[in-house]
């Protein structure tokens, strides 16, 4: 897109794609903070609160693609307009759920909606914004992330302490309608290409995965010897390589697979992939470990993740200036790296670990994520072709939610291992299975045995994140190209254009 093809709403439409992506990230955040209130008050087990999670992210990564390319058949806009009507509605009736199941219900629901949301707002994005402008245009929606990040654990914390959990929900609808009034009355409809849907891809996709994370959570339960652990393993892996295969023979698959060979697209995908993997498990564990081991109230439990989301938003501004000098490989791999280290931090967390320490190893890892979330986003959405905008944005977006849900239960089943055999053996059966039901028996040795196995366990997690973070810094640094972006090419392009 040249700069007279400019479109003279383009910062007006990204103000409406930050509202968008605003509501999924409070509700994200929000919920983290209420896990201990869903554990006490709707009797949610640990893998309870597994499936209130994961239920929302399977449902998202299945239904991305096939989202992707129906924004872009139908229109951009339109999908991402319905997407919020339903997750409003979906949240509203989260609010009132008296159970885990209707919970986990209406969480699937809101990954539904959230599905038709997210793949419009980078698609938006990509056909809005050129190379020139694109990078400042992500470092700003990154920014209004942050934000939500820095809200959503305050809001989340004063609206528990005051009104219960089932507040956290209903913040959703207000945000939501006004998202849907601020893109009916700014943006305009965007559609690419039509692309004829793939559902049978996107059948085998949900089914694959669904099928992976069920045997993940279920492996500290049933052993990995277990004909049903075996079994789901097998179904998954069978399922998925089919759809692997299918994929590459459907004269209109749901992925573009061509975009894998290109070094940008697939080096910062993977390495976000990776990462994901980690926070996801980190904010199911920190939460927890905050409310239950040290004693916070949800409010002070927020307050301690607003340092990591203001670090995060200096240096994303940082990190999209200097991404311009010194290439997104270099600042991807650098970021990623001192991410590393602040989980390297808090591995090193105890029972009694002060305020401080804990601040200062989410500020550490809040800066390395902005330094390399607007690099690695820049460069594989500068890879995508306009024409597979939808599509191109969803292929990235499923394989972070798939990270998400892959994090939550693998780090989740790691923690609640680590946990169980590190509770005496004489504890009761509910006490070695939470740490919530250990510390409401009200016996101070259960209660100190279980706050010492729970952060052996945050210890375990947060060094498996480290190890895996580290390797997505490796892997940015050796599979992404390393030139400069933009500098290069726009003596080139200004010469082309006169």
């Amino acid at each position: 897109m040249s700069n007279t093809e400019r479109d003279p709403r383009r910062w007006l439409i990204l103000i409406v794609l930050c509202l968008s992506t605003l509501v999924l990230t409070i509700d994200s955040q929000v919920l983290t903070v209420a896990i201990p209130a869903l554990i006490r008050d709707l009797g949610a087990n640990a893998q309870d609160i597994q499936w209130i999670t994961d239920a929302y992210i399977l449902t998202l990564a299945g239904l991305l693609l096939t989202a992707g390319s129906l924004s872009d058949r139908y229109g951009r806009r339109r999908v991402m307009i319905i997407g919020l009507v339903l997750f409003g509605l979906a949240s509203l009736g989260a609010t009132y759920t008296t159970s885990p199941l209707q919970l986990i219900g209406c969480r699937a629901l809101m990954g539904v909606g959230s599905a038709l949301i997210l793949p419009s707002t980078l698609s938006i994005l990509i056909t809005v914004f050129d190379d020139e402008e694109r990078r400042k245009a992500t470092s700003v929606w990154s920014s209004v992330v942050m934000v939500g990040l820095i809200g959503g654990p305050i809001l989340g914390g004063t609206l528990v302490t005051s009104f219960g959990w089932g507040s956290v929900f209903l913040v959703n609808v207000p945000v939501a309608i006004l998202a849907i009034i601020t893109a009916l009355a700014l943006m305009p409809e965007s559609k690419a290409p039509a692309r004829k849907a793939d559902p049978v891809g996107a059948v085998l996709s949900v089914i694959g995965l669904a099928t992976l994370v069920w045997a993940i959570i279920e492996l500290p339960v049933t052993g990995l010897s277990h004909p049903a652990t075996l079994i789901s393993f097998g179904a998954a892996v069978v399922t998925l390589v089919a759809f692997a295969v299918w994929e590459t023979r459907t004269a209109s698959p749901m992925v573009p697979l061509a975009l894998y060979r290109n070094r940008d697209f697939s080096g910062g995908s993977f390495a976000l992939v990776l990462t994901q993997i980690g926070l996801a498990g980190l904010v199911l564990v920190l939460t927890q470990y905050l409310q239950f081991v040290l004693g916070y109230s949800p409010t002070k439990a927020g307050t301690v993740l607003v340092p990591m989301a203001v670090a995060t938003i200096l240096t994303n501004l940082l990190g999209a200036t200097l991404g311009q000098k010194i290439g997104n490989r270099t600042m991807t791999a650098v970021g990623l790296a001192v991410a590393a280290a602040g989980f390297g931090l808090l591995a090193s967390l105890s029972p009694d670990s002060g305020f401080g320490i804990v601040v200062a190893a989410l500020a550490v890892f809040g800066a390395g994520a902005g330094l390399a979330q607007p690099a690695a986003v820049a460069a594989l959405m500068g890879a995508v072709p306009e024409e597979h905008a939808g599509v191109g944005s969803a292929a990235n977006d499923t394989m972070q939610q798939a990270g998400s849900a892959l994090g939550v239960a693998i780090l989740g089943s790691l923690l609640a291992a680590t946990y169980t055999s590190g509770m005496p053996a004489t504890a009761p059966a509910q006490a070695r299975a939470s740490i919530g039901e250990a510390l409401s028996l009200s016996d101070a040795g259960i209660a100190h045995a279980a706050r010492e196995a729970f952060t052996a366990g945050m210890t375990v997690t947060c060094g498996t994140t480290a190890v895996l973070v580290l390797a997505a810094a490796v892997l940015a640094r050796f599979v992404m190209r390393g030139r400069a972006p933009a500098a290069a090419p726009e003596p080139e392009k200004t010469a082309t254009q006169a």
